[in-house]
Order: C-alpha cells, then structure tokens, then sequence
C-alpha cells in the first residue's frame, strides 16, 4: 500500500524529493546546454588531460620521441638530438595551452559554483523566514489555546526576522582576516 501510494505522489508530482532531484537534473542540463563553443572545447580538454588515456598517450609519445632521438633506431637520423631542445619547446607550448583550458574550464565552474551558492543562500533566506513565521503561528496558537508556555528570551529572539546585514557585519568582525 506504501508503495501505491508513493508511486501516486510521484506521479502527481507531489513528492517533492523527486521535484528536488528533477530540478537539480534540470539546472544541470540547462548550466551544460548554456555553455559557450569555446568553453566546450576547453571542457573537453579538460576532461582527457586529466584521464589515464592522456597519460599513456604522453608516455608512448615521449618513448617514441626518445627513441627516434637517441639513434636507437637504425637507419632513422634523429631530428632533435639530446638535449631535446624541439621536444622541450613542444612541452612547454603544450603546458601554456592546457594551463589556459584549464583556467577556462575552472572560471566556468566558479560562476555555476557562485550561482548555486546564490541559490542556496536564497533557500535558506526563506526557510529561516518560513521558521520564523511557524514559530509565531505558534506562539499564538498557545496562547488562543490558554496553555501556560514559558516564553524564553531564546525564544522571543528567534520569532524575530533575522537581520541579514548585523549577520554579516558580526561574522566579519569575528571571523580571522587572511
């Protein structure tokens, strides 16, 4: 019966786990969809220099390379003697270019990290506001109700609208500078 009745909600769209999960789904899709051709490419690069593949792939590259270079093949003239000074050069450009992508891929993530920071900061504004409100529905609901409840300052203080800015001038005044 359990089960009928979460497979209901669910298709209702009244169980708000799967709203939740759907919505995060969604905000990711739409933060992937919405990226910039550059920023696709940068992700791509991104993603297979930091996989096993591209470590192999240096590996096997950097074999091949000293091989041919160390006239351990015969016949084969080598192109960049020891001390490599081709291949150096080509590590280098390759390490400016993927330090580039990678910054463009971290600067993307930041913004979507920054935007859901946002939005959790925005989700918790509202539930301490929704608290806040619960909290005085009560207090009055017991005190229609004539029920002796000791009312504490802890109390009193908590069915007050926190103020967002004392907040924040508390914690920078608190919190240890760099």
């Amino acid at each position: 019966m359990i089960q009928t009745e979460r497979n209901t909600n669910v298709i209702a769209g009244l169980d708000p786990m799967a709203n939740n999960v759907d919505s995060i789904a969604r905000l990711e899709l739409e933060a992937l969809q919405s990226r910039t051709a550059p920023e696709r490419v940068a992700d791509a690069i991104t993603r297979f220099i930091g996989s096993m593949t591209c470590v192999v792939v240096h590996l096997v590259w950097f074999a091949v390379w000293f091989t041919l270079n160390l006239g351990l093949v015969p016949g084969v003239e080598p192109f960049d003697p020891f001390p490599f000074g081709i291949l150096t050069l080509c590590v280098s450009a390759e390490g400016v270019f993927l330090a580039i992508f990678i910054l463009v891929s971290q600067n993307r993530m930041t913004r979507l990290a920054d935007r859901r920071t946002h939005l959790d900061l925005q989700v918790s504004m509202l539930a301490e506001q929704e608290l806040t409100m619960l909290l005085r529905m009560q207090r009055q609901i017991v005190e229609h109700l004539g029920i002796d409840g000791q009312v504490t300052a802890e109390l009193e203080q908590l069915s007050e609208e926190t103020d967002v800015d004392r907040l924040v001038q508390e914690l920078e005044e608190k919190l240890p500078g760099e």
